[in-house]
């Protein structure tokens, strides 16, 4: 996955922004003001924090090299994914999930307004 299709994918869900709140460089993917991903797109290796439910973070960080604690998050709650050490499709579950969780500890009335297919 190149971090042009990360960043589209990213941005391909309901209500998805990118911002740059730490430095030029850092993109911030937020979904109604909460982040679901953040990445150095120029970086290399290309890296994206991603949150992850407690129990599946651990096991992934187990059976994935490429999966590594949250670098300068709660890393009980965020991995660091090197992109190109996984196939696209998991990069892309993995996303997915990661802002499926954002939404899903959002405020029912704000969830009601992302009509999510």
């Amino acid at each position: 996955m190149t971090p042009k299709e990360l960043r589209d994918f990213c941005l391909s869900f309901n209500a998805a922004v990118e911002e740059f709140p730490f430095t030029p460089e850092t993109s911030v993917f937020k979904v109604l003001g909460k982040m679901f991903a953040l990445a150095a797109l120029d970086a290399e290796p290309l890296k994206v924090n991603l949150k992850c439910e407690p129990e599946l973070a651990v096991r992934l960080r187990a059976e994935r090299e490429a999966i590594e604690p949250g670098w300068h998050m709660n890393k009980r709650h965020w991995n660091t994914v090197t992109v190109g050490g996984l196939p696209d499709a998991m990069v892309r579950e993995l996303v997915e999930d990661s802002y499926d969780l954002v939404v899903a500890g959002l405020p029912r009335a704000e969830r009601l307004r992302l009509d999510r297919p």
